[in-house]
């Protein structure tokens, strides 16, 4: 079994290291806090916003817009590897679990968000429903850290929390964006992300390669991999995340347009796996420039988006709490038995049903994606502090899967 990189432990503790001193920093001054949260730093006119002047961007509003799509291309990149790759995560027996799993955390997250809704009045201004988005995401660096603990490095439960994870995160956004997008849908932009990584593929990607056809020497694709590097894509990211937040999708999606464009060894190890680190060529190059800079965004996220407030709790933070830690390990262990019973899915050897409930508690972790979640898809103000509190104390599952992790028969592998 291939060994996880050391960073994704990093990111946890960086994520979680800021949410901490959000916290503290919150219940102690409160003023303070939302005063440097909405500090105003720059405003920016984007095509198709449907606003009477330019947005303006605070640090809030920048960590979570534009910097956390860096976090979500990294994490995205793993996902592209596991799809499309010959020998990817997603292509290997009993992969199918993860989507299963997915499909089903964030159908019964859902569920159990609009029961729990329907029995208590969570706000004054809520609206029936509101909100049912923000449980769908998952935490895939917490996830990790967890399940690393509970399963050991090795264990193939481990590589179907990652993907499950991964794809919660993503798909979650995209359902987010079609739900309660921020200033309506307009599908036209995305033609700009379509054309920008199109480009970038015919002229730093395939054409280079094109021209170098039979000739073992490669001249071509290597002046542009000495002379050009990163820089293309770099400028072709800019112009998908303009694209992709005009359309009204959540911005942070706007780097993963760009993924398929970006040349790419073609072998894969596993999910975020250690063996890459040692790959050059220029996907898994700009995935190692990206480490330290995504360790310190995930901090200022933490900080930005993570203070808990004590205070805040109320009838949404029961709701929030319970869509995460009942409906979607629920729904992560019947999509799993449902796609064993229709699809024929058999699963990994040594995922029994008391790791698929350990997956299901640990995917219910819902902290990173799901606090992007908050601003689009809740009302502002108490509702949205409530929500975020709940979203916080999913965390107890970490503990809790860490002390039913110890009871479980068998050794687990580490690294």
């Amino acid at each position: 079994m291939y060994r996880v990189s050391h960073f994704v432990e990093t990111f946890a503790w960086c994520l979680l290291a800021g949410a901490g001193i959000a916290t503290l920093w919150v219940n102690l001054s409160p003023d303070t806090y939302f005063d440097f949260n909405e500090v105003r730093l720059f405003d920016l006119a984007l095509p198709g916003d449907g606003l009477d002047g330019p947005r303006t961007f605070t640090l809030i509003s920048l960590t979570g817009e534009m910097l956390m799509a860096f976090f979500l291309m990294f994490v995205g990149k793993e996902l592209w590897e596991a799809l499309y790759l010959e020998r990817g995560s997603m292509r290997r027996p009993g992969a199918m679990a993860s989507v299963f799993a997915s499909f089903g955390g964030m159908a019964g997250a859902a569920l159990a968000y609009l029961a729990l809704a329907a029995l208590f009045e969570s706000a004054i201004e809520a609206t029936p429903g509101i909100g049912w988005p923000v449980p769908l995401a998952s935490d895939v660096v917490i996830a990790y850290v967890v399940g690393r603990a509970v399963f050991g490095a090795g264990h193939p439960a481990l590589r179907i929390l990652l993907l499950m994870a991964i794809a919660n995160d993503i798909i979650g956004l995209i359902v987010l964006g079609l739900a309660a997008p921020t200033s309506g849908i307009a599908p036209e932009w995305l033609l700009l992300p379509v054309a920008a990584s199109a480009l970038a593929f015919f002229l730093f990607n395939w054409l280079p390669r094109r021209l170098d056809r039979g000739n073992q020497l490669r001249p071509n694709s290597t002046m542009v991999r000495r002379h050009f590097s990163v820089s293309p894509y770099l400028i072709a990211g800019a112009v998908s995340w303009v694209g992709v937040a005009a359309s009204g999708l959540p911005p942070a999606l706007g780097l993963l347009p760009i993924i398929p464009a970006i040349p790419h060894a073609d072998r894969a190890f596993g999910v975020f796996a250690e063996a890459e680190e040692l790959l050059t060529d220029t996907l898994n190059r700009l995935e190692h420039l990206l480490i330290w800079p995504v360790a310190a965004i995930l901090f200022l996220f933490g900080l930005t988006h993570g203070g808990l407030e004590l205070a805040a709790f109320a009838p949404t933070t029961v709701i929030v709490l319970g869509a995460l830690l009942l409906g979607k390990p629920l729904g992560i262990m019947l999509g799993c038995l449902a796609g064993a019973r229709l699809a024929g899915m058999a699963l990994p050897k040594g995922v029994g049903l008391g790791e698929l409930a350990m997956i299901g508690l640990i995917g219910g972790i819902g902290f990173t994606v799901p606090l992007l979640a908050l601003a689009p898809g809740l009302p502002g103000g108490a509702m949205q502090e409530a929500a975020r509190l709940g979203l916080g104390l999913s965390l107890l599952a970490a503990p809790l899967a860490w002390l039913l992790g110890k009871t479980r028969p068998g050794p687990r592998k580490t690294r």
